[in-house]
């Protein structure tokens, strides 16, 4: 589907290497990683009745939140229609939202707004409007996952340029609403011989509108 997008980065990911990058990212190795991630991150969250994640993809980190917590309600925004078609088979149709994190506008505020590996594939330039989004879509919780750097930087990924950026993501959604509090964080390690992350650090942050 030919859509005019923003960002070259959103082409890039609604495109080819976006289907391409689905088959990199399954399996149950995959699966029980994250199993053991998303229980450290909602360790002290109880329960919430309903998660939103941007970038959600096929849908593997929120398979294993329904494992983790089965009535909780889940929903996704994508970009990429072919991994969005196949979210749908994980949280329903009804559930998708096939578009680009710009254009989204949740009608409705979820207990938990979720981002995982995506903040680093956006324009920084766009980084405020997603914050927002974040944000707004969330009614008590924010968590974000990301490689980070106290200062941004630029990665050459997979032979691209301008397709991966470091920093402290947690640092600057922080500096745009001053009510977020960080009450947990924690680091997952590549190298990890039972469950590794990729070198992930995650943010779960409280929000206390002012």
């Amino acid at each position: 589907m030919n859509r005019n997008y923003q960002t070259e980065q959103e082409n890039f990911w609604a495109g080819s290497f976006g289907d391409e990058y689905i088959a990199r990212n399954i399996g149950d190795e995959y699966l029980a990683s994250n199993l053991h991630f998303f229980s450290d991150v909602f360790r002290v969250v109880q329960k919430p009745e309903s998660i939103i994640e941007f970038g959600a993809n096929v849908g593997m980190n929120l398979k294993a939140i329904r494992l983790l917590l089965p009535k909780t309600k889940l929903f996704g925004v994508e970009i990429n229609e072919k991994a969005a078609s196949e979210l749908a088979e994980v949280i329903g149709k009804d559930h998708v939202f096939n578009e680009t994190i710009f254009d989204f506008n949740a009608e409705e505020k979820y207990d938990v707004s979720l981002i995982k590996g995506v903040l680093i594939h956006i324009n920084p330039e766009k980084l405020p409007l997603v914050y927002e989004k974040l944000y707004r879509s969330s009614k008590k919780y924010i968590v974000i996952a990301e490689y980070y750097n106290p200062t941004p930087v630029t990665i050459n990924y997979r032979g691209h340029e301008n397709r991966l950026f470091k920093r402290d993501f947690c640092s600057e959604i922080r500096a745009q609403y001053p009510d977020l509090t960080l009450i947990d964080y924690g680091f997952c390690y590549r190298n990890d011989p039972e469950f590794p992350q990729d070198d992930i650090t995650w943010f779960l942050l409280e929000k206390h509108e002012l």
